[in-house]
């Protein structure tokens, strides 16, 4: 999930982006028997999903809500937002760390959870202490009871992906 995520929006490589025809982008990413498709409606706001895949077979999930406030330029906000999730904790992958600066903006991220079921919300704030950025997610494990790796093997492999 923590290459993926580098490889993805954080790592800004949109060339390798698709659009879709229902107007979504799709951010691929494989390795070896591990891929995930990361799917976003939007812009401003914007709201999507990724979902990770070991040999195929979907085994997390995360859905995601964000909007930038409005009156404010999007591209900084944003390029705190990508620099935050490129320092994405190994312990919480899920978006960024605890908190994250860059210049006047601060980035928060407050999650309860682990891997295999969490929920959290971001947040990025000016110099002021305004709010300009808010995102909620949340996700697991996911296709458990069908036996297709087993529940420890599957929570044991996906804290390891990277």
């Amino acid at each position: 999930m923590i290459a993926s995520n580098k490889a993805g929006f954080a790592g800004g490589e949109e060339k390798k982006w698709i659009k879709e025809a229902d107007g979504s982008t799709t951010i691929p990413y494989e390795t070896g028997d591990w891929k995930s498709h990361d799917n976003f409606f939007g812009g401003e706001p914007y709201g999507g999903r990724i979902v990770v895949f070991y040999k195929n077979v979907p085994v997390w999930i995360m859905v995601y809500y964000g909007w930038v406030a409005e009156g404010i330029e999007a591209n900084p906000v944003y390029d705190v937002l990508k620099g935050a999730l490129m320092q994405m904790p190994d312990a919480a992958p899920f978006r960024g760390p605890g908190e994250y600066t860059n210049g006047e903006l601060v980035y928060t991220n407050s999650w309860t959870g682990d891997v295999d079921r969490y929920s959290g919300e971001e947040q990025i704030k000016d110099g002021a202490g305004k709010l300009v950025y808010r995102a909620n997610y949340f996700g697991g494990l996911v296709d458990r009871g069908k036996g297709v790796l087993g529940e420890e093997r599957v929570i044991t492999v996906v804290k390891k992906y990277e």
